[in-house]
């Protein structure tokens, strides 16, 4: 392996540590990074910051392992046309071809055939730049976001009943309430931190109900008082079913409804015409009816309810309505604006807030402000002193790519994100690219699928070295230090944005420091802000206008709105609402009809399973980062389909082999597993692989690309696919310091090892000469070198081994079947400067000599504790609790990301002993 380059050392006042956010999701955790005399990068949580507490989860505890320089970006870089080579070039030379590109295409054809595609990664002066750009000067709104797959039925549903896009509370409502209802969402391992603090506060409540809405039976659910495995898409059914049911037994809070909404009557009227009737519910959604009774009970029984939210409501051809038909049951009972209750979206990327008080998306403007309003339009122009204003909505994710596609849209600029991957259809989006006339990315990572078809490749600051603010899913603004220094020559997107609209010939971008961005976006958000101009709006950042460099640098966490104090300090507001006063004109929020309707494409004869899809514990997005970490690897190294064991055995396929799942806009192959939690008819494939981590586990290019008709937001947890046998003559994995050769290999996963990197291979054709074809892969001379090598040609199983010096430099295990030797005891070889002779004789029987060399897969990635450590002190020591496996191992005892599944190990072996 070629040796990772590290960061050039700072001077020693910077090694004490520097308090920022984390990048990952939405929570918004507070970390301190510590750079050490060797370079290294210790990572700790903020005990001062009011998110976590100094606490954080497994990906956050391994930044550490992911801010080396090892495949960065770090030059600008151009080529002539698709299929050359990229060039090092200036960056005057690249700067100019987006400029110059930019402008004659615009000349040419319109500003609307511009346009940029930006990410929830970005900084929120990052967002505003590119928003200000586009919309005051280019002229056009075609700039959209990847938090449009995620939150933008959130924000539709937000503006649809409060006249905003306003979340009402703050994560401390989550520990008042009396009860927690998590619908569509896999918080344990999604947003672990907010999860561990419900967990920590049940300890001492127990009264504390905490009921679970999800198709799947997943880590969150282990925790759960109830689990409502509702039918994919039936949410609007089951919570249509509530508003009536409140309605009928005396919930409501008919004081509130008079003094503060609208609506009701209509909303009541379409919920009553098909959920009136439990039962039917209960047999639409696929539920126990007496389970279903219970929450409901249990819902009109509690004042204090938070209902949270995430990604299974949102990813919806009826995300909007989702939301809203929850919202609808919160305003029903006045459960809003006070301690412990209402409506909670739970945010998936760190700045996806950040990037909608910019107007991050194709259809908002600025600091809250609509696109279709012509006052707001004015405002803002002349806040921008704009030349140029978009007077209507740009293009929508999904629209964008297909106007691409279709000639429309000639020149894209890509920011912090990788749509090759990531969008629905996603074969269609690299058929777009590959037709357009000037592709421009800027990233941190010098290869990804999407950077393939870029004719700019611009190199971007990344978390550590990239200075701003962030806001998280509760309004909290906290800001992201830079504690190392900018790599060859990347730059702040910011100011890349910048200095393309100058060269544009564009006043107005002559920003030197992110804290100027910040300053003129705060006080965008208060110009013209009040009753006096007819547009009170609740974001407002008054209280943060006028700061300078030092005052930006000691900013403190603080939840907008924000105003100053008489004392000159800067006050935070916990919660919206508080005064029943909403953003519509008469100030009162909207009950919204919502009509159940079931997603777009059904199941049938030739596609019959139903595609959900979503993260696992230990990655995160396309992998670019968390891909870097060995310590994130281990605990799902490569993609499945998890799928119920009926279904396995209808559509011949086995749990452990590769399978093909296909759809009508794509296929990819992985391997099949039974996790136990996913209904018949239905299957899972996480997102985050793609073509630099895998031949062929892109999932996103099965997805169907019906997006719900309000938010434009796509339908991820339902498309029909087929899952069929994925047939191969062999099966076989390598861990080794270098790259071996994979072109002639049919199917290949890459894991990052500590010291190692570790392949999963498969291949269609049988292997004639197992040693020469090792020595190819491995590009090995086994005349001249230490090989060892065992073969069993009847069983079809060979192993091999290469040593340099005593110390293990490759190994290669194949078999014609998937029950291949544990790759963790392997791994912990690669760690020794020297074999024993006890290894080697492990190496050939694909064992270890040893007793409990072998952890296992690992459970709990904080502490790299696996299944067989944790299995055999429980049933030595009589472990029956999360507390006493902790005590004794560890395991459980940092993020708890991992406790669901250390609960989960300790009821299989009971059930076992028992049996």
């Amino acid at each position: 392996m070629d040796p990772v380059p590290t960061f050039p050392l700072l001077a020693a006042s910077q090694l004490a540590g520097t308090l920022t956010t984390c990048p990952y999701c939405g929570v918004g955790c507070g970390v301190r990074a510590t750079v050490r005399g060797d370079g290294q990068v210790d990572i700790a949580g903020d005990e001062t910051h009011a998110s976590n507490a100094g606490r954080l989860c497994v990906k956050g505890s391994a930044l550490g392992e992911t801010v080396d320089l090892d495949g960065r970006l770090l030059h600008p870089q151009m080529r002539a046309r698709h299929g050359d080579a990229l060039q090092r070039v200036s960056w005057d030379a690249a700067l100019d071809k987006v400029a110059l590109g930019f402008r004659s295409v615009i000349e040419q054809h319109g500003p609307d055939a511009v346009a940029l595609y930006v990410s929830g990664q970005l900084l929120t002066e990052d967002y505003y730049i590119a928003n200000k750009l586009m919309k005051g000067y280019i002229g056009s709104a075609n700039i959209d976001t990847n938090s449009r797959l995620c939150m933008s039925s959130a924000v539709a549903g937000h503006k649809r009943a409060f006249g905003a896009d306003l979340v009402p509370l703050c994560y401390e409502d989550l520990e008042l309430a009396d009860l927690v209802v998590l619908v569509g969402s896999n918080t344990a391992w999604c947003h672990p931190i907010l999860f561990q603090r419900i967990a920590r506060i049940r300890e001492t409540r127990p009264q504390m109900k905490l009921v679970v809405i999800d198709p799947r039976r997943t880590a969150t659910c282990e925790l759960a008082d109830l689990h409502l495995p509702l039918k994919a898409g039936s949410d609007v059914w089951l919570f249509n079913g509530l508003l009536s049911f409140l309605a009928r037994h005396d919930a409501a809070d008919g004081s509130f409804i008079e003094a503060h909404t609208n609506g009701l009557e209509a909303a009541l009227e379409t919920a009553e015409a098909e959920c009136a009737d439990l039962a039917a519910v209960a047999k639409t959604c696929k539920l126990d009816p007496q389970d279903l009774l219970t929450f409901y009970e249990w819902f009109a029984a509690n004042e204090k309810v938070v209902t949270a939210f995430s990604q299974g409501v949102n990813q919806s051809s009826s995300g909007t309505d989702k939301v809203n038909s929850i919202i609808n049951c919160h305003l029903l009972t006045g459960r809003i604006g006070k301690e412990g209750m209402g409506p909670f979206s739970i945010t998936g990327q760190p700045n996806a807030m950040g990037g909608r008080e910019v107007g991050g998306m194709a259809n908002m403007l600025a600091a809250h402000m609509d696109l279709d309003n012509p006052r707001h339009r004015q405002t803002v122009q002349d806040f921008w002193q704009a030349p140029r204003m978009a007077q209507r909505p740009g293009l929508k994710a999904l629209d964008l790519f297909q106007a691409i596609e279709a000639g429309q849209v000639k020149a894209v600029w890509i920011i912090a994100t990788n749509p090759v991957v990531s969008l629905p259809d996603a074969d269609q989006v690299q058929r777009a690219l590959a037709k357009c006339e000037l592709v421009v990315m800027s990233d941190i990572i010098e290869k990804t699928d999407t950077g393939a078809f870029a004719h700019v490749v611009l190199p971007a600051l990344g978390w550590g070295e990239k200075d701003g603010t962030v806001t998280s899913s509760e309004r909290r603004i906290s800001r992201q230090r830079a504690f190392l220094p900018a790599p060859g020559e990347a730059r702040a997107d910011w100011q890349i944005l910048c200095q393309v609209a100058q060269r544009m010939g564009y006043a107005g971008f002559d920003f030197s420091a992110a804290h100027q961005v910040f300053d003129e976006h705060a006080r965008l958000s208060s110009f013209r802000n009040g009753d006096a101009f007819g547009q009170r709006r609740v974001f407002n950042l008054a209280g943060l206008s006028g700061l300078d460099q030092a005052a930006f640098d000691a900013l403190q966490p603080v939840q907008w709105p924000v105003v100053a104090t008489s004392a000159g300090e800067k006050q935070g507001t916990a919660r919206l609402f508080a005064d029943g006063r909403f953003a519509h004109a008469d100030g009162k929020a909207r009950f919204i009809a919502t009509a159940p309707r079931a997603p777009q494409h059904a199941a049938d004869s030739d596609y019959p399973l139903s595609l959900n899809t979503g993260r696992v514990r230990d990655q995160w997005h396309t992998m670019t980062r968390t891909g870097k970490s060995p310590k994130l690897a281990d605990h799902v190294p490569e993609s499945f389909v998890d799928m119920h064991p009926q279904d396995a055995l209808l559509y011949g396929v086995r749990e452990g082999a590769l399978a093909r799942v296909s759809s009508r806009w794509g296929s990819m192959v992985a391997r099949v597993q039974h996790g136990g939690g996913i209904a018949r008819g239905s299957i899972f494939v996480p997102i985050h692989w793609n073509g630099q981590s895998a031949s062929d586990a892109r999932v996103g290019a099965l997805v169907n690309p019906v997006v719900d008709p309000v938010s434009g937001e796509p339908e991820f947890k339902h498309t029909p696919v087929l899952v069929e046998e994925f047939r191969v003559a062999w099966y076989g994995f390598v861990l080794s310091r270098g790259r071996p050769a994979l072109d002639d290999v049919t199917h290949w996963t890459r894991i990052q090892g500590r010291r190692f990197n570790r392949y999963e291979l498969a291949g269609r054709s049988p292997i004639a000469d197992h040693g020469a074809w090792a020595a190819d892969l491995l590009g090995v001379a086994i005349a001249d070198a230490d090989w060892l090598e065992y073969q069993d040609a009847s069983a079809g199983i060979y192993r091999a081994v290469h040593v340099v010096d005593d110390r293990i430099e490759a190994c290669l295990f194949l078999s014609p079947r998937p029950d291949l030797p544990s790759r963790a005891w392997l791994a912990s070889l690669f760690v020794k400067e020297q074999l024993e002779d006890a290894d080697r004789i492990g190496l050939l029987l694909g064992q270890p000599i040893a007793k409990g060399a072998d952890s296992g897969p690992t459970v709990c990635s904080c502490f790299s504790v696996g299944r067989n450590t944790i299995c055999d002190a429980a049933r030595k020591q009589g472990l029956t609790t999360v507390a006493q496996v902790t005590a004794c191992l560890k395991a459980g005892g940092n993020c708890g990301s991992c406790v669901p599944e250390i609960k989960k190990l300790l009821t299989e072996i009971s059930i076992v002993e028992v049996v």
